[in-house]
C-alpha cells in the first residue's frame, strides 16, 4: 500500500467540509492512491501543499509529469473541473489527461516551470513585514513605478489567459449557471438581518447589481470562475496556463472580479487597491468590455467574497470589501 502523508490541518478542513464522506475518503486514501498509481502507471514524484484535495507530481510512464488530485467523490467542484478542463481543451488552461469520477480521481497536465503570476507582481498584497514594509529601491516614486510596470505584465497575463478560454458554452455542458449564484446573497441577507459581519446596504446593491449584469451579458460563455494571480502558471506549451477552474456559465464580465482584488486577499499590504483603478482600465481594453461593467462586476464580486467568508463562519471580509468600497462611487 502507498505510503502517504496526511497533514493535521488537511486531514481537519477534509472532515470539517465532509464530515462522515470526508472521513470515510480519507481512511481509503492511501489504498485508493495504490490502486490508481497502478492503474494510470504513476509514480510518486513531488508534493504539492494540500487544501481540500490530495495533489501530487507523478510521473507517467513515458517519464512526462503530471499532476495527480484526488478529492472526495461526492464533492461538486471535482466534476465541474474535469468538465471545465475538458471543455477548455487545453487552451489557455492545463489539460485533463485522465479521469476516474468514482475514484474521485485526475489526472493533470503539470504547467512547467509553473511560476504564478503572483511572482511577475512580486511582493505587493501580503501582510505586512514584522519589522516595516520594504524600502523602495531609488525612493517611492521609484518605487510605485516599478510595481505599476509589474502589475501591468502581471494583468496582460491574465488577459491573455481569459482570451484564450472564452468561448460560447455549448447547449448540455454539465456546468452551473452564473446567474444561480445570486442565492448567495439573498441566503446572507436572511440569516444576517444588520450590519454585521457586512454593510447590510452594500449586500443589497450587490444582489441587485448582480442580477442586472447576468440580465444584461453580451454573452454566455464557459468560465474559469476563480481566475486569479495564484491560479495562472508559467508554461512552456504555451506562455501561462490556467488550474484550478470552478466551472461556471455566463457573463464573460465574471471573470474579472477576483483580479481587482488579489493577490492575498486577506493581506493587510493596500497596495493592491492603488493599483486597482488602472487594472479596471487594462482589463476593460485588453478584453474590449465597457469600463462601468469592470467596475460592476469588481463591486459585486468583491461584495460575493464577503458573502461567502461569512457563510464559511468568518468574520473579516479583508480587503475584497475594502475594495467594494472603493468601487461604489463609480458604479453606474
Amino acid at each position: 500500500m502507498a505510503e502517504i502523508t496526511l497533514p493535521d490541518t488537511f486531514v481537519g478542513q477534509v472532515t470539517r467540509w465532509w464530515p462522515v464522506a470526508g472521513a470515510r475518503w480519507l481512511a481509503a486514501l492511501p489504498e485508493t492512491v495504490e490502486q490508481v498509481l497502478r492503474d494510470w502507471d504513476l509514480r510518486l514524484a513531488g508534493t504539492f501543499p494540500l487544501s481540500l484535495n490530495w495533489v501530487v507530481r507523478v510521473l507517467r510512464a513515458d517519464g512526462s509529469t503530471a499532476v495527480l488530485k484526488l478529492g472526495v467523490p461526492a464533492s461538486e467542484h471535482l466534476a465541474r473541473e474535469a468538465a471545465a478542463l475538458e471543455f477548455f481543451a487545453g487552451r489557455g488552461a492545463v489539460a485533463l489527461l485522465a479521469r476516474d469520477p468514482a475514484r474521485g480521481a485526475t489526472l493533470l497536465e503539470e504547467a512547467r516551470p509553473g511560476v504564478p503570476a503572483r511572482a511577475v507582481l512580486g511582493p505587493v498584497g501580503a501582510r505586512s513585514r514584522p519589522d516595516g514594509p520594504e524600502p523602495a529601491p531609488h525612493g517611492a516614486g521609484a518605487g510605485r513605478a516599478a510595481t505599476a510596470r509589474r502589475d501591468e505584465a502581471a494583468t496582460a497575463a491574465l488577459i491573455g489567459v481569459i482570451r484564450r478560454l472564452h468561448r460560447p458554452a455549448p447547449p448540455g455542458l454539465a456546468l452551473p449557471e452564473l446567474a444561480a449564484r445570486r442565492v448567495s446573497f439573498d441566503e446572507h441577507l436572511r440569516r444576517f438581518p444588520g450590519d454585521d459581519p457586512l454593510p447590510r446596504e452594500l449586500v443589497e446593491r450587490a444582489g441587485r447589481l448582480f442580477g442586472e449584469l447576468c440580465a444584461t451579458a453580451p454573452g454566455r460563455v464557459v468560465l474559469h470562475g476563480d481566475l486569479h494571480h495564484d491560479n495562472v502558471l508559467t508554461a512552456t506549451r504555451e506562455p501561462w496556463l490556467a488550474i484550478d477552474p470552478h466551472g461556471v456559465v455566463g457573463d464573460p464580465g465574471y471573470e474579472v472580479g477576483a483580479m481587482l482584488y488579489n493577490p492575498d486577499p486577506m493581506g493587510d499590504d493596500d497596495t493592491v487597491l492603488q493599483l486597482a483603478p488602472a487594472r479596471v482600465e487594462q482589463l476593460a481594453a485588453g478584453l474590449d468590455m465597457p469600463m462601468d461593467r469592470v467596475v460592476a462586476w469588481g463591486f459585486v464580486q468583491a461584495v460575493l467574497s464577503g458573502v461567502w467568508t461569512a457563510a464559511a463562519g468568518g468574520t473579516d471580509a479583508g480587503r475584497p470589501l475594502r475594495l467594494a468600497r472603493d468601487l461604489l462611487p463609480r458604479l453606474p
